[in-house]
């Protein structure tokens, strides 16, 4: 019998994160996220309806959201569904959560910036050669440095394969 287990989730943090070490100094956090749905009613009406979701961060993954993410923050996470069960005064009870293996910080948190005080002050900052940083507002993954765009001594040369 075949099976699949993957979800994928974009919303927001429900709460601030609280970072936490196994014993054997694994990071790991639990975050809360709220996910909404909106669609038309029977009657035509626009209806919001929102679903929240535990999920489980470990690792570099619960430091990083640890440091840069706070109430509010959109998100989205990859991950697995998983059941945890237990007994409590002799009720067995349950619960389904996602074990995220990937996290992506979505832009424009409360405030209009991505950092937990919502000022949006703190940017991803990249150091280019020696001189001074450069803020890397897009986020685009695998930014370069600047290159030349031609004009300058060499770009005559025959053996040059462009």
């Amino acid at each position: 019998m075949a099976s699949y287990n993957r979800v994928i989730l974009v919303g927001n943090l429900t709460r601030d994160i609280e970072l936490k070490y196994t014993p054997g100094g694994t990071a790991v956090t639990d975050i809360g996220m709220a996910v909404n749905d909106r669609r038309k009613s029977a009657t035509g009406d626009w209806v919001d309806e929102t679903t929240f979701v535990d999920v489980t961060l470990w690792g570099r993954t619960a430091e990083v959201a640890s440091e840069y993410l706070g109430k509010g923050s959109p998100i989205l996470v990859e991950g697995r569904l998983k059941l945890d069960t237990w007994e409590t005064e002799g009720q067995k009870r349950s619960k389904l959560r996602v074990v995220c293996d990937r996290m992506q910080m979505l832009g424009g948190g409360p405030g209009g910036g991505g950092s937990p005080g919502g000022g949006g002050a703190s940017r991803p900052v990249k150091q280019v050669s020696d001189g001074p940083p450069v803020s890397m507002d897009d986020g685009s993954p695998g930014q370069r440095d600047a290159q030349p765009t031609g004009g300058g001594q060499g770009y005559e040369d025959p053996d040059i394969p462009f």
